[in-house]
């Protein structure tokens, strides 16, 4: 059996005889990802907006309005579409209220995401605060006591089996 070796991009790879192995990185969601879900999936009505922003965002939303559009100007309705107008208006007053949903929904993810990132980069900066404190004692210690400097504390003293000139 042939020896896996790494590749440029960081996949596993064998001899060019045998295929590719891939192993996909399993990326676990942020915290607020999974709350801002978990959220949108208890409320029947922020389930709608959703979809109705994911499809009116589509090209098949756009196909489907060229069609229809053109149907009606073409066998409906006479120039210049009175009913059309106000329909067409009608719906871009409803689709700008739903992308404004959405905005204020994405706004809100993005500062719950911030607030989390915030918090936990302040608890690392204090862990990693006290390790580089709990390191300088220890290296502190060891130079004192491999050295043979004075105690913590003590300055100007001088090292065992030297005179002070």
């Amino acid at each position: 059996m042939a020896r896996p070796d790494l590749s440029t991009d960081g996949s596993q790879t064998q001899d060019s005889s045998d295929r590719q192995l891939v192993s996909p990185l399993k990326l676990v969601p942020h915290p607020v990802v999974l709350d801002e879900q978990a959220r949108r999936a208890k409320h029947l009505q922020l389930r709608i907006a959703d979809w109705i922003t994911a499809y009116a965002g589509s090209m098949n939303f756009v196909y489907l309005h060229i069609v229809l559009f053109t149907v009606w100007m073409l066998f409906f309705e006479s120039k210049p579409w009175p009913t059309l107008t106000l329909a067409v208006s009608l719906e871009a007053i409803f689709l700008s209220t739903f992308v404004m949903i959405g905005q204020n929904r994405q706004a809100e993810f993005q500062q719950a995401k911030a607030d989390h990132d915030f918090t936990e980069q302040e608890l690392e900066l204090k862990t990693n605060t006290q390790l580089t404190r709990e390191i300088h004692t220890l290296t502190a210690e060891l130079h004192r006591r491999l050295i043979g400097d004075p105690a913590p504390g003590r300055t100007g003293g001088t090292a065992p089996g030297r005179k002070a000139q």
